[in-house]
């Protein structure tokens, strides 16, 4: 089962003074959550995170070199790596999939070529490091699609072709690694037997269905266990959470744009408290066991140590405009993380081996 962990966003935070501690001491954060049982950490990878003039977008500069670091201490510290390969910048997700800089002018064979180069010198250098990635996910939340417009969803060829160019790339230098396929949502069932039906024509050589979950936007953890047990039948495979969170407060502590507030908490269906944080991972891990033929495999926690540091944000202003988007860049995680506002192990963590 895997118990992962995307902490992304890591060096931005120790830049900025987060301290983690285990049981009142001190310690490395990928050692803490190493000894609380996680097993997999996940990284983003973005192509060029700056600008023309070298300054850094934020969201924890996760260039490919920032990346190879992290995926480095992951290692030292027992964990396995799956990268995901964002295919942009910055920022990929069903709002905005914007190209890299580097191939705004390409599209077609071109754009298809360049997408296959870099993934492939891309595992080359993990490979090269000692790094080789356990799973790898070709697109981040690619529910409508990818590099706009050649891989927008409503063009299924150009979407599956680009998509194939970047499962080949991975496929030739880590045989080994699992091909991941993640979109949002994952509670409609629809939506996904629709987009996975859409793209079988083209025999992609993926092996799992990544969902994200999030249950004060996306329902009930019926709905999303539903979907996984539908879904992996449906296509004959592996299926696991690749991105959940959940408050242990509604209190802002101090962070601007918090997306966990008392209308969030009732829409859970849990209490924002510590007790109520682990009792949903721990029903979460327990439906995911459960699905049909052995096929839920896992679930993720989405930026676990990203602490109510007020001035660690998800976009620097630079960042912010390269995507034009005019909200106020905040930290909206920071009391969603499974460490308290002090940088120390909730339960959730502390008892995640035991889930």
């Amino acid at each position: 089962m895997i118990k992962g962990m995307d902490i992304s966003m890591i060096s931005a935070l120790e830049r900025q003074g987060a301290c983690y501690y285990l049981n009142g001491v001190k310690k490395d954060v990928f050692r803490i959550l190493s000894e609380c049982g996680a097993n997999m950490i996940r990284l983003r990878l973005w192509y060029d995170p700056y600008t023309e003039h070298g300054v850094a977008y934020g969201g924890g500069d996760n260039d490919l070199e920032t990346t190879i670091t992290l995926a480095r201490r992951a290692q030292a510290n027992g964990m396995d790596i799956l990268l995901d390969f964002h295919y942009s910048d910055f920022w990929a997700d069903p709002g905005k999939q914007f190209k890299p800089k580097a191939w705004e002018a390409l599209s077609g064979m071109g754009l298809r070529r360049a997408v296959y180069k870099y993934t492939a010198e891309t595992m080359r250098r993990f490979h090269a490091e000692g790094l080789t990635p356990a799973m790898v996910q070709v697109g981040n939340e690619i529910t409508k699609g990818l590099l706009w417009p050649d891989g927008r969803v409503e063009d299924t060829e150009g979407m599956a072709m680009l998509l194939a160019q970047g499962i080949r790339g991975v496929r030739e230098t880590a045989p080994e690694a699992k091909l991941v396929l993640h979109l949002d949502f994952g509670t409609d069932n629809k939506m996904y037997r629709k987009w996975f039906s859409d793209i079988a024509p083209w025999h992609l050589a993926y092996d799992v269905i990544g969902m994200s979950y999030y249950p004060y936007w996306n329902g009930s953890m019926e709905a999303l266990l539903y979907n996984m047990n539908d879904i992996s039948k449906t296509f004959q495979k592996e299926v696991l959470v690749m991105e959940t969170a959940m408050g242990y407060t509604t209190d802002t502590l101090g962070c601007r744009g918090i997306a966990f507030l008392e209308e969030q908490e009732k829409a859970s269906g849990y209490p924002a408290t510590f007790e109520g944080q682990e009792a949903f991972l721990r029903d979460l891990f327990k439906g995911v066991r459960q699905i049909e033929g052995k096929r839920g495999i896992g679930v993720f926690y989405w930026e676990p140590a990203w602490l109510p540091i007020a001035t660690c944000t998800w976009a620097d202003p630079e960042g912010s405009a390269y995507m034009k988007d005019e909200m106020e860049a905040g930290n909206s995680m920071g009391n969603q993380a499974l460490f308290d506002s002090s940088g120390n192990a909730n339960p959730a963590l502390l008892h995640l081996g035991t889930m």
